[in-house]
């Protein structure tokens, strides 16, 4: 029997041993009984939404989602394990790195966290202020409109690195590879998996030449951003699982152990999704993870990622209401510039409320900010938006839902260059 055959009576199975009836049933999890009876039945199949929240409510352990779920793909596997190709942004870098670390050996310098100098290169004080500035326009500006400024610099600051001297040959490594991993999260936010994996890479290996061992371990974790957009929950795991070795510093490792627990959601694994959080909680909130050395690694405008993706996290494991509870929180922390941030979890927040049956105000939410998307577009953000839209589907005859389609519609519709 197929999987989408046995979740009817799977799900009724379990509804009858809890004791409730299909009313009761229905009411709890804000989801039309004539729906749920036809899912019951075979007749209707269950979306990933609603196995989520069944699975949930009735401490099936993931077995309901497991069941909605299709099974990872090699293709998938491979996407989370290889490089992207073709390597169209490829910064030059052979004889670049070649030299760096050539340097690297002759001085035997400590570079992890040297000072950019302007007596060493009166450029690298100049590039590093471009870096900041970039990183904060980011969150106000369309990302197709960033990134072939940013490969520009990429490039131009690798190929500075080619001819400094070797006291300054290793600082300008450093930034270009920070850089790179920017460039690489703007091309994901501008829906280029490829060149996201791309950049990422490419990061790992300038941050290598510059003598910084510890940027190409938190590649994995941008990657396994990736898989987890792409629903790879196996993969995602199996990255952020490569990035929490104990000799790596503690926001790296907290940082790879809050997108583990975000893949343990996917596929509803409570247990080791709440223990992961509780470990990146930890490490995040550690004197070394909070005092590193800039530019901050991660997240630059949330104050507490860990209880940010705390909420993100309930929501995927089919607890809205608690989610709803932590993301309103939270988001009330976030800067009021961060556009590109309060986007992203702010549709977070409207979903949640939406799955908890509180459609007005998660149409008053979502209607906020889909004002602002023309100017932050963003390909990670919009998958949010087709789920609320999703979500506020069950609820037609809502005169808030039937208010904010438009908006929403314009939003989803595909980009014509």
């Amino acid at each position: 029997m197929s999987t989408t055959l046995r979740f009817g009576p799977e799900l009724r199975r379990l509804r009858v041993e809890a004791g409730l009836t299909l009313t009761e049933f229905s009411v709890a999890l804000n989801y039309d009984k004539g729906h749920l009876s036809k899912v019951e039945r075979g007749e209707r199949s269950a979306s990933p939404e609603l196995a989520r929240r069944c699975d949930a409510f009735l401490g099936a352990d993931g077995e309901l989602q497991r069941l909605v779920t299709r099974p990872e793909t090699d293709a998938g596997s491979s996407t989370a394990e290889s490089p992207a190709s073709p390597r169209r942004w490829l910064v030059g870098r052979r004889a670049v790195l070649s030299a760096g670390t050539g340097a690297l050996i002759d001085l035997g310098l400590k570079l992890g966290g040297q000072a950019l100098s302007s007596t060493d290169d009166p450029l690298l004080p100049s590039f590093r202020m471009q870096f900041d500035q970039l990183r904060k326009l980011g969150q106000s500006t369309p990302p197709r409109v960033l990134l072939p400024l940013l490969e520009t610099q990429t490039r131009m600051i690798a190929g500075l690195a080619a001819d400094a001297r070797s006291v300054s040959r290793a600082p300008a490594l450093l930034l270009a590879s920070r850089f790179a991993e920017f460039t690489g999260w703007m091309a994901q936010e501008a829906g280029d998996s490829d060149a996201a994996l791309g950049w990422t890479g490419e990061a790992a290996e300038l941050a290598r030449a510059g003598g910084d061992p510890y940027l190409g371990s938190y590649a994995l974790v941008r990657r396994a951003l990736v898989t987890m957009y792409g629903g790879d929950a196996t993969g995602t795991v199996a990255l952020a699982r490569r990035a929490q070795s104990s000799e790596l510093p503690p926001r790296i490792r907290g940082l790879a152990a809050q997108r583990e627990a975000q893949g343990h959601a996917l596929v509803g694994n409570e247990v080791d999704c709440l223990r992961s959080l509780d470990r990146a909680r930890e490490l995040l909130a550690s004197d070394d993870a909070r005092n590193g050395a800039e530019p901050v690694i991660g997240t630059s405008h949330v104050s507490d990622p860990a209880a940010m993706s705390t909420g993100w996290c309930l929501h995927d494991l089919g607890r809205p209401k608690s989610a709803a509870e932590v993301l309103d929180r939270e988001y009330r922390r976030l800067p009021p510039h961060a556009l590109r941030t309060r986007a992203r979890y702010g549709f977070r927040r409207s979903l949640a409320h939406a799955a908890s049956g509180e459609v007005e105000h998660a149409c008053a939410i979502a209607g906020d900010l889909l004002g602002m998307m023309p100017a932050v577009p963003s390909a990670t953000v919009n998958s949010d938006v087709r789920r609320l839209a999703r979500e506020l589907s069950r609820f037609r005859s809502s005169r808030a839902v039937r208010d904010l389609q438009p908006a929403l519609a314009r939003v989803l519709a595909p980009a014509h260059d």
